[in-house]
């Protein structure tokens, strides 16, 4: 399930609450996302239902922050971005920050990357908004080549990394899994081509399927074994007092669809699906109780 980290609940007590509780219920993981800015009038709609970017997304705590914090009070869960904007921060600033958080939760971090969907966001972090793709490949190499440790040097066409020593490694080797959020043809490929896995958004599980189809056809032409691939499907609830018609799941149902949609996407071939309730209003007791009753329902499938 997703972390409090935005909203009113994004508070140290509201982390240190849902990251114990859902260890204890026996969630594997546990998730954070990525927001710089909230402005008055932005220039493209929200990806989502209605267009408006969720009010709770105007208080947003940093991810790699949160997870650390939540590393610390727990000892079982994996940490994981959904998804971190890999190109708002010079590349080997961000390699060292994930193989920091790697090392001090022992391993349990799961790095999911994003290029996001807001051009305001890039002009206030001073990053072009056009070229995310290369700018991305670049990231991933220099990624790639600092979490190897021992000596590392990097000149492409973005960025330079003089000739140095790195004595940081990420306790995960390599390094931590990288997915990507991606819904095109060329975000299909690369990650066939050189990535862990893939981050979704929930949608009918007959076109999650054929997407994840494509990506496995990706890996196959780049001679990877798809089954080393995984997928992470980003599930946020709209939950209604009465049942949504079918066609709206899992857009917004009642939370019994919802236990069916993820039992259902689980049959399909979904490795691991993921659940933000802070999506509906809700209290810090209702989203702890909310989730409790949604695993419990999962799990007596």
């Amino acid at each position: 399930m997703t972390l409090p980290t935005f909203g009113p609940d994004a508070q140290p007590e509201g982390i240190m609450r849902v990251s114990r509780t859902a260890e204890d219920m026996g969630y594997d993981s546990l998730w954070t996302g990525d927001r710089v800015l909230a402005p008055v009038a932005p220039s493209v709609p929200y990806p989502g239902q209605d267009g408006v970017m969720p009010r709770t997304y105007e208080n947003h705590l940093d991810p790699l922050v949160a997870l650390t914090f939540a590393a610390a009070h727990t000892n079982r869960v994996r940490l994981g971005t959904s998804t971190l904007n890999g190109l708002w921060q010079p590349p080997i600033m961000l390699a060292r920050s994930l193989a920091t958080l790697d090392v001090v939760s022992r391993g349990r971090l799961d790095v999911g990357l994003g290029l996001g969907w807001m051009p305001e966001e890039y002009e206030a972090v001073d990053v072009p908004w056009s070229g995310r793709g290369a700018r991305l490949d670049e990231t991933l190499d220099v990624l790639d080549g600092y979490w190897s440790g021992g000596t590392f040097a990097h000149e492409g066409p973005l960025f330079t990394v003089p000739e140095t020593r790195v004595g940081l490694r990420p306790h995960q080797r390599p390094g931590p899994p990288v997915l990507l959020a991606a819904f095109t043809p060329r975000g299909f490929a690369r990650i066939g081509r050189r990535l862990d896995g893939w981050l979704p958004g929930a949608m009918p599980l007959t076109r999650l399927m054929d997407m994840w189809g494509a990506i496995v056809e990706e890996a196959e032409k780049a001679g990877r074994d798809p089954a080393s691939l995984r997928m992470a499907l980003r599930v946020n609830p709209v939950l209604t007092g009465t049942a949504a018609e079918p066609e709206q799941v899992p857009q917004r149902g009642t939370l019994e669809q919802y236990v069916d949609y993820a039992r259902e996407a689980a049959e399909a071939g979904v490795h691991e699906l993921f659940v933000d309730f802070g999506q509906t209003p809700t209290t810090l007791d209702e989203r702890v109780d909310i989730a409790g009753r949604f695993l419990t329902g999962v799990r007596a499938g």
